[in-house]
């Protein structure tokens, strides 16, 4: 499966913020391994080459917020890819690309997990006051977590360093202020992705009950 975000047409639509030959140039090497995850040639991705570009406009003293009618139709590109990748979830795309030394992406990591927690809660029986949720950004190197944590059931979601497909850990717990809990479960962020197979996996390795009303209601 590919995975493609909007990470790096924002960027490239966006490059103030990248106003040094390095930063501007390793933005480039991002976006081609992107594209690459996403089965784009970069060399044919209008973000990775409005990108270049701007590399080569800083090494000859162009302002970065000038805007070049050369660059119109890599810019309407990237807002056509931008809106057509609104429907689609980045969670997946984020926990395979890494986020590791990339603090715009790991802020957009946590934005979509704590997005997929809220959604995973409604599927689980859970109404907003019946569970914490809440973000460790931990340092650069690593993803932190993101934890929804209720009276019965505490879900955390990372980038693991090693073993991917176990970017989701869930087990039963004894009140919020359990943070021990009953035995771990793993599974991988695309089953997070999908609510109804995420919801099924938890009943079936925790024995957790769903009021049936509620579930009626997702």
């Amino acid at each position: 499966m590919n995975y493609d975000l909007d990470f790096r047409y924002r960027r490239a639509l966006q490059p103030d913020a990248l106003a040094t030959i390095a930063t501007a140039t390793q933005a480039v090497v991002d976006a081609m391994q992107d594209a690459r995850n996403a089965g784009i040639d970069p060399a044919r991705d209008p973000a990775t080459i409005l990108l270049a570009r701007h590399v080569g406009r800083i090494a000859l003293g162009h302002a970065s917020d000038e805007t070049f009618a050369e660059d119109l139709p890599l810019r309407r590109q990237c807002l056509a890819k931008i809106d057509e990748l609104k429907s689609k979830p980045a969670l997946v795309a984020l926990a395979r690309r890494g986020i590791g030394y990339d603090p715009e992406a790991k802020r957009a990591f946590h934005r979509e997990a704590r997005s997929a927690l809220r959604v995973a809660a409604r599927h689980l029986g859970l109404e907003p006051d019946q569970y914490d949720l809440r973000s460790n950004f931990a340092g650069p190197a690593v993803s932190g977590e993101i934890t929804l944590h209720g009276d019965e059931i505490y879900v955390q979601v990372s980038i693991p360093c090693i073993r991917p497909g176990r970017e989701v850990m869930f087990r039963r717990c004894k009140g919020r202020q359990d943070y021990l809990g009953d035995r771990n479960h793993f599974c991988d962020i695309a089953v997070l992705a999908a609510p109804h197979s995420f919801r099924a996996l938890v009943v079936r390795e925790t024995g957790l009950s769903i009021n049936p009303r509620q579930q009626a209601l997702v």
